[in-house]
């Protein structure tokens, strides 16, 4: 039986560039390309992308460091992490949410990286696609989503460095490269000027307190922080790398693709859809891109390609969303790669099933509703995406904050954060300080009792 400790087992990044890719191929996916277009939509255009870039530079950084240096400091998985730098069972609490939170959103975050399959397809021989009509049909979106999900499984059998390091090495780059040139096109679209200005000039007075909180959730979803993952990725790092830089890196490479996605999206919505509701809800991407290749010359080979890359996209993200779980199995219960990849991976494709399902008006997954501390949620993917998706991830961040800024020392932290990046001293190490003790848990903690109704603003 492996031991937790086996380096073929547990593995570790063979070179910073390699954590790097690794952990903005987890942090650039889905996220930016098809949930920050639609969440801008939804949330007043200019207004959110403005709020996002302050909650992801003043609240996701300083958690992002946060993060890696809690997994590097104590080299395990999220719950180990806490467990084995002092942290009671109260603390322990955030890495088992880390764990849920990562298989949770890997089940349905799946069915939309199954959509993307069917598009590679239908883009390369140019058959058009009722996206709604698509969406309804199971006998197609549940295998493409089991197939996506054995992709990401593969990939994690190999291991860290064998695996997710080489994987995200080859694919990230080649992801920059295309949405460069769709978003160049877009833009230069007839009409698309009216899609910039909605997208980059922000309307102040449509930001609320639910803009904030969308906007929080989605920094922190696409940042990763929250998740576990950058705890994770953090263990496997040696001490010689500089964490500061590396996350520098993944932070502007995220927030570059979230933005560029955003260009990629809204000018040719206002150009090729003029009177579309940009609110269009989680369909945008799917339903205007294609609109957008159909003018290009040799569209169907691009569109084909964009969606082979949005695959790709999500498939950085997932592989490291199941390593979560599985690092947890082989530090905790002592597992084989194998065997806890396979079950974890299986698993999920059976709780992927009522996220696939609840796209068709009248199921009992579609009509489905609860209501969650005050906010009515509908349909098993909509529930799923807005308590773990959103909220659970702002509760780890603030978790987080809170152990490491005060159940902790946090002179310890700061020290593991210096390891490697001897410039981190002086005002940068008594700012990131003051950040996690006092900045991040006030203003996360402001937004969850904001969501609990507590100042009677809550929407």
């Amino acid at each position: 039986m492996a031991d937790s400790s086996t380096p073929e087992e547990r593995g570790q990044f063979g070179s910073s560039v390699g954590f790097i890719m690794a952990a903005a191929g987890s942090a650039i996916g889905l996220g930016n390309i098809w949930r920050f277009p639609y969440l801008t939509g939804e949330n007043g255009g200019g207004a959110f992308v403005f709020v996002y870039i302050l909650c992801v530079l003043l609240i996701g950084l300083p958690l992002l460091f946060n993060e890696i240096a809690l997994g590097r400091k104590s080299e395990k998985n999220p719950i180990g992490a806490i467990r084995d730098t002092g942290g009671n069972k109260f603390w322990q609490i955030a890495g088992v949410l880390c764990i849920a939170m990562c298989f949770i959103v890997f089940s349905y975050y799946s069915v939309i990286a199954g959509w993307t399959l069917a598009y590679i397809f239908t883009e390369l021989v140019n058959i058009p696609i009722d996206f709604q009509e698509f969406v309804r049909t199971p006998m197609y979106v549940i295998p493409l989503t089991f197939v996506f999900i054995l992709m990401t499984i593969l990939i994690v059998l190999g291991g860290v460095s064998g695996g997710i390091e080489k994987a995200s090495k080859f694919l990230m780059p080649f992801l920059f490269i295309i949405i460069l040139f769709i978003a160049g096109r877009s833009v230069t679209l007839e009409g698309a000027q009216e899609g910039i200005e909605y997208y980059l000039s922000p309307d102040f007075s449509k930001i609320n307190s639910k803009v904030l909180l969308i906007a929080l959730g989605q920094a922190f979803f696409s940042l990763g922080v929250g998740w576990g993952l950058m705890i994770t990725f953090g263990s496997y790092l040696d001490k010689k790398s500089n964490i500061i830089q590396a996350s520098t890196w993944i932070v502007g490479m995220d927030t570059a693709v979230a933005l560029l996605a955003g260009l990629m999206v809204f000018p040719a919505l206002f150009a090729l859809l003029p009177g579309k509701d940009p609110a269009s809800g989680p369909a945008l991407v799917f339903e205007v891109l294609p609109l957008v290749f159909d003018v290009m010359p040799g569209g169907n080979i691009i569109g084909s390609l964009f969606f082979i890359l949005l695959m790709v996209a999500a498939l950085t993200s997932t592989i490291s969303m199941l390593e979560v779980p599985v690092a947890y199995l082989i530090d905790e219960k002592k597992w084989h790669r194998k065997k806890a990849t396979w079950i974890v991976g299986i698993a999920a494709m059976a709780l992927s099933v009522p996220s696939a399902l609840s796209s068709i008006e009248g199921n009992f997954f579609a009509v489905l509703s609860i209501n969650f501390l005050g906010h009515e949620l509908k349909g098993f993917f909509g529930i799923m995406d807005f308590v773990f998706g959103t909220f659970a991830g702002i509760v780890i961040c603030l978790m987080l904050s809170l152990y490491t800024g005060w159940a902790q020392k946090i002179a310890d932290y700061a020290d593991e954060l210096t390891s490697g990046a001897p410039g981190f001293k002086g005002i940068y190490r008594t700012s990131w300080i003051f950040f996690i003790k006092w900045v991040c848990p006030i203003v996360i903690g402001v937004v969850i009792l904001d969501l609990l109704g507590v100042f009677g603003t809550s929407q």
